[in-house]
């Protein structure tokens, strides 16, 4: 990471990252606490939440196609400024007692705003830094995420502490200024600059279906972009099992908070490990590697009796997942055509987003029917299974699909 970092454009370009991420983070947690102080409803905090995540997952196709269209660079400014108008739309609504009902829907418009902007980010990556270095740059993009969710919302406890609400949404609006100046503060040039720029709105179904073409012919990054959808999975039953396995160890919700940061820091320690594993001669071997250090401590959880192990295990599973997230961006930026890449990107985000969606619905579920150590047992079989079918040859993998249909 520090070969990545010795890169001026891209320093800048992490830098807004982090300003931008920060303060979303800081802000969910003003904006959970703002609806609930005017509604006392868990439906209206489910109803702002998911208007915070769906536009990622329903948008993502359309802003990778706006990535692979405009400059890149112009576009991140773009979306910057957008979301600070909307988080000052958002201050209004809180400080002038407007209708509730605008605080999702503004929440939902910054989400679609942003929307183009990761694979923005992830596209012009590789042209900020040498190949050699791209492994140690998508950990240093990764590791952004963790630590923002261990930071951010610390930061947003404690200003709503001291003040209110209105000033966490005045200090995400300026930190979308600030990362707006950092990456306006990068050189324009041919680094941002998409392959292609043809098309009209008429082609505009074509693109993006040329994206989701460009992974499903891609059968190395499809198999990744799967490998990374399961860590996501486990992720969201964690989201639900955690809060159970703390309360069985006597912590309650300050457990909880406790394993979801444990899962945090492996991440952190994950995405160190993950450039290391980059120069792996057998990239199939480490992603199924860590595929099996995310899945073999979740069932451990339901059943270790002290919090240390079970942060323990929080912290392996989390690492691997990290390992898994870095290993197949790096693999698509390098595997695929540059000309779709951000198309086929911005299906590979909001699928693995819907990954944490769908762990997290069914989690609960699964553990009224299979209870909590059986439902933990059965994610964790499922994605070891899939670890063990990534390194099988391809030869034995025809073997058994002929052996299945006779």
């Amino acid at each position: 990471m520090r070969a990545a970092l010795s890169h001026r454009a891209f320093r800048r370009l992490l830098a807004g990252l982090a300003a931008s991420q920060a303060g979303d983070w800081l802000y969910n947690v003003a904006l959970l606490g703002f609806v609930y102080e005017r509604t006392h409803s868990t439906l209206w905090l489910s109803v702002t939440t998911a208007a915070r995540v769906l536009p990622v997952v329903v948008l993502g196709p359309i802003g990778g196609m706006i990535a692979d269209r405009f400059d890149r660079r112009q576009t991140m400014i773009i979306c910057d400024l957008l979301r600070a108008v909307l988080m000052l739309a958002l201050l209004a609504v809180a400080s002038m007692n407007m209708p509730i009902v605008l605080a999702p829907v503004l929440a939902g418009l910054a989400t679609a705003a942003g929307a183009p902007y990761p694979a923005c980010a992830a596209a012009s990556t590789p042209r900020l830094v040498p190949d050699e270095d791209l492994p140690g740059a998508n950990a240093a993009r990764a590791v952004v995420g963790p630590l923002c969710v261990i930071g951010g919302p610390a930061l947003g406890a404690l200003l709503l502490a001291v003040s209110s609400a209105n000033v966490a949404f005045l200090v995400n609006a300026s930190s979308f200024v600030v990362s707006a100046l950092f990456v306006a503060s990068i050189p324009a040039g041919a680094a941002f600059r998409p392959l292609r720029r043809d098309g009209g709105p008429a082609h505009l179904l074509r693109e993006i279906g040329e994206g989701a073409a460009a992974l499903w012919a891609h059968r190395p990054a499809f198999r990744l972009v799967t490998a990374d959808i399961l860590c996501s999975f486990v992720y969201g039953v964690d989201t639900v099992a955690l809060l159970l396995v703390s309360r069985r160890l006597g912590l309650g919700a300050h457990g909880y908070g406790m394993l979801l940061a444990a899962f945090g820091a492996g991440g952190v320690i994950g995405s160190a490990l993950a450039v290391r594993a980059a120069r792996s001669p057998h990239p199939r071997r480490i992603i199924a590697a860590a595929l099996v250090a995310v899945a073999v401590p979740v069932p451990l959880l339901a059943v270790t009796p002290m919090i240390a192990a079970a942060l323990v295990c929080a912290a392996v599973s989390g690492g691997g997942s990290m390992v898994v997230e870095i290993l197949t961006e790096t693999a698509l930026q390098r595997g695929l055509d540059e000309s779709v890449f951000a198309r086929a990107y911005g299906f590979a985000f909001p699928v693995s987003i819907a990954g944490i969606a769908l762990g997290s619905a069914i989690a609960a579920p699964l553990i009224a029917v299979l209870g909590l150590t059986g439902a933990l047992v059965a994610v964790s079989a499922v994605v070891i299974a899939f670890a063990v079918r990534l390194i099988l040859p391809e030869r034995t993998r025809l073997s058994t699909r002929v052996l299945a249909t006779a």
